[in-house]
């Protein structure tokens, strides 16, 4: 009943509506909320009717002064307007194909594009929907590329009033000219011009397809941008897809276009439209790794770098030059080089090539950043490693030919030295200076591999990192540049030996302006970290602007000799003469060198600092120094400089050769020299060592000798002394020929007392006895008597007592017996607490003579 009763009243009450007016005036709402919305969005709107290209807002690249403008991005465009007549059919389906396939039959917007957008905002709070080609257009000439609603509404109300204003092949004419491209190229005259040097009408299909892939990012797509110059690929062969997709060509044109773009050849850029095309591309690399892809497209920003204009006009020259003068006799085809600034880590100078635009030397290549062996250029960061571990410029280790453990027993790894030659016994100063290879790889072994690895890593050099991979791959010949760097990474990471042990990262962007000139970055100098001892940083520079320690490998005249300038320089060869480098450094700027061929192929008997990368090398650093000085490396606190044994390197002694070296205060050996020694030989044979006895009493004579002994740590084989005493057989030197047989002893023992001597006082009630006897034979027993008097046995072979004296004159006896019964005895005479007094000879008395008649 209750139930009939509700239902009649809410029956009652709806009948009661006036349903057509309710529609019709919710319709009229809606339509005047939605001509409100369009009023209110389309106050100063642009007029379509003055579509137009972008003008002045040029992205340019400037070098550190900000005047010379290394890479205007839109400026130097070739903006040849071309009609749709003139552009080839291929190119225009493939455009509308992966662009927006129904051009020819929406309105300015696609509806399911609208729908895309809404559930992309309402799911993931992200307005990001695909665009048709005239709100594409609308985007590139009358908004701005802001994300957000009500630019999207004013995009799709001006996409409704250009189509009511041009027909659609006017509108895809102007997107055609208007679309970038990459890099300066926008609309498809330059793009024809820059990719493939033909004009538009010229383009196959092949041609076609790329470049209508190129506008979506154009960054990312031109193989002109960045590091991967084959990007563009999977693009492509999506717009040859979607053509085949849509019916616009067969399967077998679409697989023939496919294996045409593997193999497609660009034109290169113009060598006018770019000053230091390698710093350029790695600045437009660097920008858009911090903000994004499409950075430099949007035009408007000023781009200062660190770039010394001045220098790297000289740096160009010197590189072409040097590698022309020696392309034919050493087979040599292309340089690099990079200048920094060791204390701000600016880049002064990158040269990646002999010639950005030489296609047959892959020219547009930067060597600077891509890895390469780097010979004996990677010994400086062995050697620091050793000084931070107690080794010193005046260690010594033996240059002989030594086996070393390979990949196995059958294949041991024999390092040999540049010019083959075994240089015996070598300091570090002389190793390092001269690049000789065995020490180095002693060095290496000495320390660990991953110790050295992990040090590199710490300074800089990023591919060095001691991963499980990289130790699986990196053994003893990373000391010799078996461990591949970036020329760039070993500049910068010997900017530590330079400014005192500080690591520096490039630094080549120096501000950022946008087109209101308001600064959107700015680089700020950080607190650097410490990866070197400033007292290491030291010690490397004093050994490798040693001239005189270079004779060895480079005699005294060899491009590396700067005179009396305070500069540091390490050269490198690979063993299969596919790399050179030299790289040296004052206090204030680094400058590194590479030589060789991009295709690896090798080069004909290249000398270390003679010829290849030493040259550039020398010209480059005097260029700097007209600039910038040398200042001296002067010693900093902690280290300390000694006259030095010249084989041995410990304390001068003996009257023996000597010179002065650095030590870091702690470090110098103490004790006798084990190495350049005076050896104890019988005095009546000196073809033998003399033996214990004789050596404690004093009966022997001594000779000098060089005594090399290494240890070997990988291996119990003892092949590092194995090889020392192989080449000591070659020697034929009596001076490392050390007697190995002992003489006849010609007493069985011998006993020493230290206290009391002999004649001497002693003060108080009780004296310290100490004594050591040499034997033969073992001592079982040994007694010590004062007067005659037995005071104690040792039996334990401690030879220390205290024993109590009364003032006045004392005998002190003592006695040792082997374990034969063989006994010896010495007796010293001494005083206590008065002095000593010989005692009186008692006068012989003469007979008297018997008188005669």
């Amino acid at each position: 009943m209750y139930r009939r009763q509700r239902n009649r009243r809410t029956g009652s009450w709806l009948s009661g509506i006036n349903w057509g007016k309710l529609i019709f005036f919710g319709l009229l709402g809606i339509t005047l909320t939605v001509v409100m919305i369009f009023l209110w969005f389309s106050r100063d709107l642009p007029d379509p009717a003055k579509v137009q290209r972008k003008s002045g807002f040029s992205s340019e690249i400037l070098d550190r002064t900000g005047k010379i403008i290394l890479y205007d991005v839109y400026t130097d465009q070739d903006r040849k307007f071309t009609p749709l007549s003139l552009v080839p059919d291929y190119l225009k389906k493939a455009t509308i194909s992966i662009e927006d396939k129904d051009f020819y039959k929406h309105q300015g917007f696609d509806p399911m594009s609208m729908l895309r957008i809404a559930k992309n905002l309402a799911l993931n709070r992200r307005l990001i929907g695909g665009s048709t080609l005239t709100q594409q257009l609308v985007k590139m000439l009358l908004l701005s590329n802001e994300r957000s609603i009500s630019r999207k509404v004013r995009e799709f109300m001006l996409a409704l009033r250009i189509e009511k204003t041009f027909s659609k092949d006017e509108i895809l004419q102007m997107y055609l000219n208007e679309a970038p491209y990459g890099g300066n190229a926008v609309g498809v005259a330059a793009a024809s011009q820059i990719y493939f040097g033909k004009e538009p009408k010229d383009l196959n299909l092949t041609e076609s397809v790329f470049l209508a892939g190129l506008p979506q990012s154009p960054s990312r797509y031109s193989p002109y941008s960045g590091t991967n110059k084959r990007a563009f690929l999977p693009r492509a062969k999506e717009v040859s897809r979607r053509m085949r997709e849509d019916g616009l060509i067969s399967k077998e044109m679409e697989s023939q276009v496919n294996a045409e773009l593997d193999v497609i050849q660009f034109r290169g850029l113009g060598s006018n439209k770019i000053k230091a095309p390698h710093f350029v591309m790695y600045i437009k690399q660097l920008l858009e790794e911090k903000y994004g892809p499409s950075i430099l497209d949007t035009g408007g920003l000023k781009v200062t770098t660190s770039l010394n204009w001045d220098i790297q006009q000289k740096a160009e020259a010197t590189v072409k030059e040097e590698v022309d003068k020696v392309s034919s006799s050493l087979n040599i085809n292309n340089g690099a080089s990079v200048i920094l600034d060791t204390n701000s880590g600016e880049v002064m100078s990158m040269v990646g090539s002999k010639n950005f635009f030489d296609t047959l030397i892959d020219g547009e290549v930067n060597v600077t950043t891509r890895l390469r062996q780097p010979g004996s250029s990677i010994k400086p960061l062995v050697y620091a490693t050793a000084f931070m571990k107690n080794f010193g410029p005046a260690s010594v280790l033996a240059d002989i030919v030594t086996e070393f453990p390979g990949k196995d027993d059958q294949t041991p790894y024999v390092p040999k030295n540049y010019d083959g030659k075994e240089h015996g016994l070598l300091h570090l100063r002389d190793a390092l200076a001269s690049s000789i290879n065995v020490p180095a790889v002693k060095l290496l072994a000495l320390l660990g591999v991953e110790e050295v690895l992990q040090q590199g890593y710490k300074m800089g050099l990023t591919s060095l990192e001691p991963t499980k991979e990289t130790m699986a791959r990196v053994g003893l010949s990373m000391a010799l540049g078996g461990a591949e760097v970036r020329l760039l990474d070993l500049a910068s990471a010997y900017s530590s030996f330079s400014n005192g042990g500080f690591r520096i990262e490039p630094v080549a962007i120096l501000k950022i302006e946008d087109s209101n000139g308001r600064i959107i970055f700015e680089n700020k100098q950080v607190k650097a970290e410490r990866v070197v001892d400033e007292k290491v940083s030291f010690l490397i520079n004093s050994i490798l602007s040693d001239n005189n320690a270079r004779l060895v490998t480079f005699g005294p005249n060899s491009y590396l000799n700067l005179g009396a300038r305070a500069v540091a320089v390490k050269t490198g060869t690979t063993n299969d003469l596919r790399d050179n480098w030299t790289v040296g450094w004052s206090k204030d700027f680094i400058v590194g060198v590479w030589v060789g061929n991009n295709d690896n192929e090798k080069m004909k008997n290249v000398a270390s600092g003679v010829s290849g990368a030493a040259p550039i090398w020398r010209r480059q650093t005097l260029d700097m120094l007209a600039i910038k000085p040398d200042r001296p490396f002067s010693p900093p606190d902690g280290v300390m400089q000694i006259e030095v044994d010249k084989i041995s390197g410990y304390p001068a002694h003996d009257g023996y050769g000597s010179y002065p070296e650095w030590f870091i205060n702690g470090s110098v050996p103490t004790g006798p020299d084990p190495i350049h020694t005076k050896v104890k030989l019988c005095k009546n044979d000196p073809t033998r060592l003399a033996d214990m006895v004789s050596v404690s009493q004093g009966n022997y004579d001594e000779k000098e000798y060089v005594v090399i002994r290494e240890d070997d740590p990988l291996t119990n084989k003892s092949l590092w002394q194995k090889a020392i005493d192989d080449w000591i057989v070659k020697q034929n030197n009596p001076l490392y020929t050390v007697p190995s047989e002992t003489c006849d002893a010609s007493s069985s023992m011998d006993i020493q007392i230290t206290t009391p001597t002999d004649h001497s006082r002693s003060d108080g009630d009780e004296i310290t006895v100490r004594f050591s006897v040499v034997a033969d034979k073992p001592i079982v027993e040994a007694k010590i008597f004062l007067d005659g008097n037995l005071e104690t046995t040792i039996t334990d072979g401690v030879y220390i007592k205290k024993i109590r004296v009364s003032t006045g004159q004392h005998s002190m006896k003592i006695t040792a017996r082997n374990n034969e019964g063989k006994e010896e005895s010495k007796t010293n005479d001494f005083a206590v607490n008065v002095d000593y007094i010989s005692p009186t000879p008692s006068p012989t008395l003469s007979p008297t003579p018997t008188p005669t008649s």
